[in-house]
């Protein structure tokens, strides 16, 4: 082999080295909706292709407010059924009984988005529109609050109702430089890399915050021993072997050993009773996966971390795309 041809040979070899090793970086990466999101304190993320194809024939067409099936009609596009992506960042808010109450959310949504009908929409019923990196940001009141929308991509919306402009500002600011796979917020780069491999859904951070009441997170009705700053790190993953069923994980990690050995007793103790409260209930579809999500059910602990699992039937998954529940 002469000179020329070695060199040749390591020059291709450089570049496919370099692409191979770009596609292993690229796959343990956040998703890019997830990198865009602004500094936040928590972040949940869904991937809905994977739900749709298996929910597809249990989704039946929705009852819609009037109001909202002409947005629907506008634009043409179907939320429940054309969304594939949505990541949102959480903002604990100073004053929790202002316009935004104690939440605010930032949002990037993937899907089948028509953008001249989408942007016809919004120009309609923006009342101010600021132009940003070349993109437009259409603001819209909307509850004593301003909603703040900006299509960033042919498949991908930016939307925000934090109080300035500053979330928005920098989802678009990200999107300039979303090439670089591990771009992203703090709390993305500190806490991702626990998050499991395949995970189809998956939370960091203070998540409880959106579903707190009361100071109490609840699920399917039942409180949760948990403060709504807990710092968590959820997933529902595909399970191995078993077509269409999910595994929960949910990690929280406590200030103290202490104070985690607390909060395992307090969550295995209500695991037991809703066992208790499960069983006298009709055999049917959402109950028959409520009881095997229980059944599943197991809390663990390890130094200052409890760790929540259980099993998603695809019973259960069913029941609730149909927006079905018997637990109070």
């Amino acid at each position: 082999m002469n000179k020329r041809a070695r060199r040749t040979l390591w020059v291709v070899a450089a570049v496919l080295l370099s692409l191979a090793v770009a596609i292993f970086l690229r796959s343990k990466a956040p998703p890019e909706a997830a990198r865009l999101l602004p500094e936040s304190d928590g972040i949940l993320y869904i991937n809905l292709k994977h739900f749709h194809t298996f929910l597809r024939k249990d989704l039946k067409p929705p009852n819609r407010v009037q109001e909202y099936q002409q947005f629907v009609d506008a634009i043409g596009f179907d939320w429940e059924r054309d969304l594939d992506e949505v990541a949102i960042g959480l903002h604990r808010m100073a004053d929790p009984n202002g316009p935004n109450g104690a939440v605010a959310y930032s949002m990037v949504l993937v899907g089948k988005l028509t953008g001249k009908k989408l942007n016809g929409w919004l120009d309609a019923h923006a009342n101010a529109r600021e132009s940003y990196l070349g993109h437009t940001i259409y603001s819209i009141p909307s509850e004593g609050r301003m909603v703040r929308v900006a299509q960033i991509g042919y498949d991908m919306v930016a939307v925000s109702n934090t109080p300035t402009p500053e979330q928005i500002h920098s989802m678009l600011e990200r999107h300039s430089t979303a090439a670089w796979p591990f771009a992203g917020s703090a709390m993305l780069d500190q806490h991702y890399p626990e998050v499991p491999l395949l995970s189809q859904a998956w939370g960091v951070g203070q998540i409880g915050l959106p579903f707190s009441e009361s100071g109490a997170i609840k699920v399917f009705g039942l409180s949760l021993p948990l403060e709504p700053d807990s710092t968590i790190v959820a997933s529902v993953t595909p399970e191995l072997g078993l077509t269409g069923t999910l595994r929960l994980k949910v990690e929280e990690i406590a200030p103290s050993e202490e104070a985690a050995a607390t909060q395992a007793a307090a969550l295995g103790a209500l695991v037991n009773i809703a066992r208790v409260f499960a069983t006298p209930l009709g055999d049917n579809a959402a109950n028959n996966g409520l009881k095997e999500l229980l059944k599943t059910a197991e809390v663990t602990r390890k130094h200052n971390r409890v760790v929540t699992t259980a099993t998603l039937s695809p019973s259960l998954l069913s029941s609730l795309a149909l927006g079905k529940n018997s637990l109070p």
